[in-house]
């Protein structure tokens, strides 16, 4: 009979392919991931260990291990980072200091963008049945939870919005296909009864540009939004 240890996971397999390399990445990208406060993608994290490495293995190893403790690594888009375990998140509850809470306008602007990405003013002000003033965006983009993705081929060019890697991060979500249903965003305050009876919520799109859209103007990329 061999001794040889059969690999505990498919993510261990593949972490195993330099056996004596493989716990020093490990701590590698444990270190990384710890010292930032942001979540890493792979250019992140690919330059500090071999070339030739399981990146994506070596990550779903990790994970692994933290899957009981305290602390988690999680997925957040693309990018990886070490989040308090959910079941202990009211432990880390912290005084709100923003003395700007996002208003009611904000929060579905937010809700109707998410879902209906790539959206446009005038098509989220079609969703919510009034006026979206600039500033309700603009103070989203400051919250660093939506982006200007590009301008949609109509008439007027108006830019398109979609959500950040930090929106998923700051709402605990892995991916846009986990983003509640349309009633538990009711219930959660994010959409009002004022929304139509019949709204319908699509599946987002957060991948490149549509064949619809197309890159934002210089001025844009500089921050200077003039859609009308």
């Amino acid at each position: 009979m061999s001794d040889e240890i059969a690999p505990e996971s498919p993510a261990a397999e593949a972490a195993d392919s330099s056996p004596d390399n493989a716990e020093r990445y490990l701590r590698i990208l444990e270190a990384l991931l710890f010292a930032s406060a942001e979540p890493l993608g792979k250019s992140d994290l690919a330059p500090h260990i071999g070339e030739g490495a399981d990146l994506v293995g070596l990550l779903k190893l990790l994970q692994e291990r933290y899957a009981g403790r305290g602390v988690n690594l999680v997925q957040r888009g693309d990018k990886w980072a070490f989040r308090t375990a959910e079941d202990l998140n009211f432990l880390l509850l912290r005084e709100q200091t923003d003395n700007k809470p996002l208003s009611r306008a904000a929060l579905e602007t937010l809700a109707i963008i998410a879902y209906h990405q790539p959206a446009t003013r005038a098509e989220v002000e079609e969703v919510r049945g009034v006026a979206t003033g600039k500033g309700t965006l603009d103070l989203l983009m400051e919250a660093g939870w939506i982006r200007m993705r590009g301008r949609r081929r109509t008439p007027g060019r108006p830019v398109t919005y979609g959500t950040t890697e930090a929106f998923l991060d700051h709402f605990g979500l892995e991916s846009l296909a986990d983003l509640p249903g349309l009633e538990e965003l009711k219930g959660a305050g994010l959409l009002s009864n004022r929304l139509p009876a019949n709204m319908q919520v699509p599946l987002p799109f957060d991948g490149p540009l549509r064949e619809d859209e197309d890159p934002l103007d210089p001025d844009d990329i500089d921050g200077q939004d003039d859609e009308q």
